[in-house]
């Protein structure tokens, strides 16, 4: 039988084990503070750039036309490739105009053997007339005789002229030095005077144009701004940046070179051409490119990486981290982006310090392991 003494010391082992049990269990640890990234809010002057379309165009873009009509006989240079100014480029087919030379030639020589004759007859009536023997009217016509041989002489000698010089059109040249197109044309064509008649292009690539079009409104506030003295804004017309299609920063700056003289009623907008020096030929007319020009100067802006911004329901705020690496949640409002950060225009200071974020456990009044980060605007947090 079970006695009362038997059950009290069971009960005492039960206690005791539980007791043992109890303790060997650990206490749970304090969860770490998050470890999030912490960069200084920035204060420093900012060179807002805007960006505009553009296309590009060589130095000089000259059109060959022909001048005489007839058949392309031959084509003397290589398609896309460099040419030098008088290098013969096209030749039209020249027997009609030797022909008109033979004919002005012949015409000029008839001339000549009239003229040597009116002049023998005038020369020999003077003196006749003088002693009477011949009447005044048969002397008026035989200067009048010599005159015109002497007129047709000009005539004849310019249409000769004329004819060499349209016999000179039938061999095209390269009027500059440049780089020269695919042709429009080929041997056997039949080509005619005109300015929809176009044979080639040669363009002059040693420096580009690059014209671009501004709203009038742009335009409007940034001469206000270039009228004011001491302006920061001037200047900036002479260093102009353009991206390529890749979207490669092209190396070489630009300047503006004019502006259009009137605003383009159908459009509202102002054309500008900017030139730039092309020293390898990367740029080629007809590309169309991203014109960076500035617009704005910000003195001692204060500036935050984009990421560290927060929007909710339309309102922008930043984690600040505060004493004891406390973080409260800011309202700021933010100006325009400048790279890949904002210009703060209220809610910061330049002594404040802004989480990265990144982490949906980050609340207004964590406490935080800071890790202070360097960083620039438009490169990567290092």
């Amino acid at each position: 039988m079970i006695t009362l003494k038997k059950i009290k010391i069971l009960f005492l082992i039960i206690v005791l084990a539980a007791i043992n049990t109890s303790c060997k269990k650990e206490a749970k640890p304090e969860p770490k503070p998050l470890e999030i990234q912490i960069v200084k809010v920035l204060q420093q002057d900012v060179n807002l750039e805007s960006e505009f379309t553009g296309e590009t165009f060589g130095q000089s873009d000259i059109q060959i036309n022909p001048r005489v009509d007839g058949v392309i006989e031959s084509l003397n240079f290589k398609e896309g490739s460099l040419v030098h100014k008088g290098q013969l480029l096209y030749t039209i087919d020249p027997l009609p105009f030797q022909t008109k030379v033979s004919e002005a030639e012949g015409q000029l020589a008839e001339s000549q053997a009239r003229l040597a004759k009116t002049k023998s007859d005038y020369e020999m009536m003077e003196p006749l007339a003088k002693m009477n023997a011949i009447s005044q009217r048969e002397l008026v016509g035989a200067r009048s005789a010599y005159n015109a041989s002497v007129a047709g002489i000009k005539a004849a000698s310019a249409n000769l002229k004329n004819s060499k010089i349209e016999l000179s059109y039938c061999n095209i040249v390269a009027p500059i030095s440049g780089l020269i197109g695919i042709s429009k044309v080929r041997v056997g064509d039949y080509v005619r005077p005109g300015a929809l008649s176009v044979l080639n292009t040669i363009s002059d690539l040693g420096d580009v144009r690059v014209r671009f079009t501004m709203s009038e409104q742009e335009y409007l506030r940034i001469f206000r701004e270039l009228s004011k003295k001491n302006s920061d804004l001037k200047g900036a017309g002479k260093s102009i940046s353009i991206l390529l299609s890749d979207g490669s920063l092209y190396p070489e700056k630009g300047k503006i070179s004019f502006a259009d003289r009137q605003i383009d009623p159908s459009t509202g907008a102002v054309t500008f051409e900017a030139a730039f020096s092309n020293p390898e030929q990367l740029i080629r007319p007809g590309q169309y490119v991203k014109v960076q020009v500035v617009t704005d100067v910000r003195k001692n802006a204060l500036i935050i990486p984009q990421r560290s911004v927060i929007e909710m329901q339309g309102i922008s705020q930043v984690y600040v981290v505060g004493k004891d690496n406390k973080v409260e949640m800011k309202a700021v409002q933010i100006g325009p982006a400048f790279k890949d950060s904002y210009i703060i225009l209220d809610g910061l200071t330049a002594d404040d310090k802004v989480a990265l974020g990144g982490t949906s456990l980050l609340k207004s009044g964590s406490v935080i392991t800071p890790q202070i980060k360097q960083w620039t605007p438009g490169q990567a947090v290092n």
